[in-house]
């Protein structure tokens, strides 16, 4: 069973969950408006043109990526922070191992924790 709130989380002690080889993502903190997670994905690894209703954020924590959606090219580093519309389209491709946080609103129900 999902839980309808998760108030509290570490990074470091809860249970990361492989999306797909090289792509890690641990569930921080959620209610039914936002979520906070962290990931972990490694040099080489791709996400696929995609979209969502959750608006999403995000700050660079270490490593280097590309975000491209339909304005170009938008090459991310340590600091750089993002956000994509509800609905917006966009891929990402890691150019070097990267961590960052990133924040959903409304949280995403496939990434709620048991």
């Amino acid at each position: 069973m999902k839980l309808k709130n998760k108030p509290f989380g570490n990074i470091y002690k809860e249970k990361r969950v492989e999306l797909r080889p090289g792509l890690e993502r641990v569930t921080v903190t959620y209610n039914d408006k936002t979520m906070l997670c962290y990931f972990y994905i490694k040099k080489g690894a791709a996400l696929e043109l995609h979209q969502h209703e959750a608006i999403q954020s995000g700050i660079i924590i270490k490593g280097k990526v590309c975000f491209t959606k339909d304005d170009g090219d938008h090459l991310l580093e340590a600091g750089d922070a993002y956000l994509f519309d509800s609905m917006e389209a966009h891929s990402l491709s890691v150019l070097e191992d990267t961590e960052f946080i990133e924040c959903f609103t409304p949280a995403r129900e496939e990434y709620k924790v048991e």
